[in-house]
Formats: structure tokens, sequence, C-alpha cells
């Protein structure tokens, strides 16, 4: 049977992070400005631009881990069935071994020759012509031996394809992943150059307590997200330490039963869209065309969300920034 030991230790940090194309964002591993001196203004864009790129990764990234889990289960699956092909297998070439005795006692010794000396089953069928002895029923059988070994490579050559596939794609994204987290670290360190400048944001630092006018499972999800507050923003969380702005927004709403899917893109359209102007506390609320950043509404044209790397999870104003970045908002 397939190694159950490196291999599935691979597969549980590789297997479906293939989906992400490689190298469909590019970000700059360092920032030329035309001013050699860069205003505050310049970097704050730049950093503004950057945050867009990243949500963008990140999105990939979290899709890249539904379809982990999806492909580990279909391998585990797969597993199953290469267990049940191996029992059957075993079963059908003891079956051959009878026919090999049968053949021994009848004084076929050719027949005897060729069940016990070919490993392939395929051979035996060749050759069972020769085999005068055989029953339809035996004949039957071999035919099922043949069919089972063939089903039993196939699916461990499947298994392995998969591995291998898996486990490059996993190094491509975490080239992806490195190349965000240092371009943000750049931007930092030139924005926190200038004075009054807090580029990592600072935001609480031991949770909160929402006291708006949400009522219900609104609540619920509200009164979650802001217990996070001050916790820190970490690429593809979802808690409970740590979160990144999908993970929080579907345990928040996971509190109040509600299930949503594990992406910001998915989860526009796990719900009822709502105007801009008809926003409730507890609606998710979507930025950057790709819909690759989410966070909750929660009255007062305020939202608790998880930003970026950083940063920690805080509530912020619609105004200004994210206003301008606003693209739809659904009602869970």
């Amino acid at each position: 049977m397939i190694n159950h030991g490196g291999r599935r230790t691979a597969r549980r940090i590789a297997t479906g992070l293939g989906v992400v194309a490689a190298g469909s964002l590019m970000l700059p591993s360092g920032i030329a400005y035309a001013d050699p001196e860069p205003t505050r203004e310049d970097v704050e864009a730049e950093l503004d631009e950057l945050n867009e790129q990243a949500s963008a990764i990140v999105e990939e990234y979290n899709q890249a881990k539904e379809d982990y889990e999806a492909a580990e289960k279909k391998l585990e699956e797969l597993e199953n069935q290469v267990g049940d092909e191996e029992d059957r297998y075993n079963e059908l070439r003891s079956q051959v071994a009878e026919f090999a005795s049968a053949a021994y006692q009848g004084g076929d010794l050719s027949a005897v020759s060729t069940a016990l000396s070919v490993d392939d089953p395929d051979d035996i069928l060749n050759q069972s012509a020769d085999i005068g002895y055989l029953s339809e029923t035996q004949r039957a059988a071999l035919e099922e031996f043949a069919g089972s070994s063939e089903r039993l490579m196939q699916l461990k050559d499947e298994a392995e394809a998969a591995v291998e596939e898996a486990e490059g794609k996993k190094d491509e994204l975490e080239e992806k992943k490195q190349e965000v987290e240092e371009a943000i670290a750049e931007q930092e360190e030139l924005l926190a150059q200038f004075p009054g400048s807090d580029p990592t944001g600072g935001g609480e630092t031991a949770g909160g307590s929402y006291t708006g006018s949400a009522s219900g499972n609104a609540r619920s999800a509200l009164d979650y997200a802001y217990a996070q507050l001050g916790k820190p923003y970490t690429y593809g969380a979802a808690g409970p330490d740590t979160f990144d702005c999908s993970g929080l927004t579907m345990r928040a709403w996971g509190a109040a039963g509600v299930s949503l899917p594990r992406t910001s893109q998915a989860q526009a359209s796990a719900g009822q869209q709502v105007s801009r102007d008809a926003l409730q506390p507890g609606d998710l609320v979507f930025f950057y065309e790709g819909l690759t950043h989410v966070g909750i509404y929660a009255g007062n044209n305020q939202m608790v969300h998880a930003p970026r790397t950083g940063k920690n999870v805080e509530v912020v104003s619609l105004a200004g920034y994210w206003d301008g970045q606003f693209v739809m908002a659904i009602r869970p």
C-alpha cells in the first residue's frame, strides 16, 4: 500500500494548494520613487496599493487551502479504495493459487508454471487459453483478478501524482506569500520614519464589547468580532488567536449559527445583497475590485475587520479610504 508516513505529512502541508496560478500577482520587492525622498503621502499611497495586492494574494491563499482540504479528502478516500483493492487483489491471487493446485493435481504442469511464475494477472489471462482445465467460473475470476490489479495500479499512480503536484504548488505559493509580506514590511518601515505615523495600526489591546443596536444573529456575530479586537492579523488564519479578513467574518457569523464559506469572494454570494445606504449592523461589506477584502458593518459608518499583515483586528471608519474601495455588501 501507499506509504502513509512521509507522504502523508507532505500531503498535509501541500495537497490542493496546487490550484493557485503561480505568478498571477507580482509584488515589488523594492519600491522606486521618482522623488529620492518620498513624502508621507507617497508612502501611504503605496502602502494602500500594496494592501490591495496583498488582499488578492490572501484570497488566492485561502482558496488554495480550501482546495487543499478537498484534495486531501479525495486522496484519503483514494487510499481507502487502494486498501480495498489490495484486499480483493490478495483474495483473487489466492484463488489463482488454488487453480494452480488443481492443475497440478490434474497433471497440467504447464498451467502450474503459468499461474505461479507471472506477476501480471493479464499475462495469466493471455496464456489461459493453454490452461484447458479452467471452468467458466475460474476464467471469470482470473479476469476479475486482472481488473483488480489494473485498478489498484491506477489508483496508486493517481495518488502519487496528486502528492507530487501539490508539493510543487506549495513552494510557489510560499514564495508569493513571502513577497507580499516583505513588501509590506518595507513600506511600513518607510512610513515609520515620519513623525506621528503608526504603520502597524496598533489597534485594541485586549478585546472589546459591542454596544450597538444589532440584535439576533447579527448581534451574536458582532459580539464575537468585537471580542477579537487587538488580535493580530495572520495570513490564512481563522482563529482562535489570529485572523485574516474572511477568517474573522466566517468565525463571527459561525458563532451566530450561520455557516459562511472560507473566502471573501465566496462570502459575497452567501446572502442578500444590500446597497451602501441600506447597511445594517452585521452586514458583510466587501472592498476592492476582486472582492478580496471583507469586514462586518458595525453601525455609525464603522466596520470591524482584520486589516492586513502587521495590524490587528480593529474598528475603523468607512469614510475616506475604505469608502473609496467599497464595492458591495450582503446580509447573511
